[in-house]
């Protein structure tokens, strides 16, 4: 039977696998898994083509050998960014740590991807509601009726991952008590002084109890030239629960779990962020912030499961560990899962494999979730002596240059 013998030897029509999430995770798990021979099918919950979710990604070796190994298309990846620059609160460079790095963006990695699944083996639409397993493997069953059948199930369907709900539903995401502020400015509405302080290089500013991350993405539909670039600016604010839950509550009164889609953050909350902002941030940022298109925030949550498998079932990505996003290693964690999920399932049984992915992965996820946490720490901690108003006196400075958005582990 192909349910009990899948994935016993490399390099053959391995079996089926349902892919729960079609954003960049679940695209990584069905690229790697269908390159290992499995017969997979994506299954997405939004009913549109997905785009534009996110902004700016930072690459690290072990994300673009992962897209190579699936055989996807690097060309053109994104901007190459050279030195990492510290800002003060006058908006001067005053310290450089060089490291050379390609920043890209969330469109990229996904159309890339997108390009190596069949269009009729994803799915739009497609809401997981509940799944049965038994010997011969997982049958689903979907909001709108669909019943699916496969030898595994993978839940790649982020922090919020109605999979892990089934599976773990001890693991609940923990709140930071920090929100991320995001928005992208166009390259040729900034001045061409603030451009030439801010532009190819990595940014950050570091004042006690919150930080400014800032670097050059391409513009629309990948475009590279000078000009026709754009910013991605990063802000992280610490926010109070209460505080969070007005954010969080749209004009119409009604409280979103979790987080808010962008279009319906309140004017209100967008102004106090604005008048914030002119407070406390170096001159550079509050322009790149002025000539962004509609900034919306993120709150930051993190978990970390204690496995990463059960039986027929795994998850992978955000499902099975968020780090907060200091390491910016969200894309890259989700790839090497992906990977180590198709290594291991090449070599044997189901449920050796999946019990072998989950062995391996949740100590390397438990090294990311760990670091994001210890600059998250970092980012709060006031200076023993004197204050830090202006950035220059954070004591982790140089520990921050020079690991965030650095996978220096497996």
């Amino acid at each position: 039977m192909a349910g009990t013998m899948a994935g016993t030897v490399a390099g053959t029509m391995a079996g089926t696998v349902a892919v729960i999430g079609g954003s960049i995770g679940g695209l990584f798990v069905a690229a790697a898994l269908q390159r290992a021979g499995w017969v997979v099918h994506v299954f997405e919950r939004v009913g549109v083509p997905l785009h534009g979710r996110g902004a700016g990604i930072v690459t690290h070796p072990q994300l673009i050998a992962a897209l190579q190994h699936v055989g996807a298309d690097i060309s053109d990846l994104g901007v190459q960014v050279r030195d990492r620059v510290a800002f003060d609160l006058s908006g001067q460079h005053f310290a450089t740590l060089p490291y050379p790095q390609i920043v890209t963006s969330w469109d990229r990695i996904y159309q890339i991807l997108r390009r190596l699944i069949p269009d009729d083996s994803y799915h739009l639409g497609e809401a997981l509601e509940t799944f049965t397993e038994d010997e011969g493997g997982v049958t689903m069953q979907f909001a709108g009726g669909r019943e699916h059948h496969a030898d595994i199930l993978v839940g790649a369907d982020g922090f919020r991952s109605v999979v892990r709900a089934h599976l773990l539903p001890e693991v609940q995401p923990e709140y930071a008590g920090y929100v991320v502020w995001r928005a992208l400015a166009q390259e040729a509405e900034l001045s061409p002084e603030v451009r030439n302080r801010v532009f190819d290089v990595f940014g950050m500013f570091m004042p006690t109890g919150t930080q400014i991350v800032g670097y050059p993405i391409a513009g629309e539909n990948n475009d590279l030239r000078p000009g026709h670039r754009r910013y991605n600016f990063v802000w992280y604010w610490p926010v109070a629960e209460d505080d969070l839950r007005d954010m969080l509550t749209d004009a119409s009164g009604q409280t979103h779990e979790a987080s808010i889609p962008p279009p319906l953050v309140r004017d209100a909350v967008l102004e106090r962020m604005a008048e914030t902002a002119a407070l406390v941030l170096p001159d550079v940022f509050t322009h790149v912030l002025g000539k962004s298109d509609r900034p919306f925030f993120t709150p930051i949550y993190d978990h970390l499961s204690p496995v990463f498998a059960r039986g027929r079932i795994g998850v992978s990505g955000d499902a099975a560990c968020v780090a907060r996003p200091h390491i910016g290693m969200g894309v890259t964690k989700a790839a090497q899962d992906a990977l180590a999920l198709a290594k291991h399932l090449s070599a044997a049984p189901i449920p050796e494999a999946l019990q072998a992915y989950s062995a391996e992965r949740v100590p390397a996820s438990r090294a990311a979730y760990e670091r994001s946490r210890l600059l998250g720490r970092h980012m709060l901690q006031a200076p023993a002596q004197g204050d830090n108003d202006d950035g220059r006196n954070n004591p982790n400075m140089d520990e921050i240059l020079r690991l965030t958005a650095v996978a220096d582990f497996p």
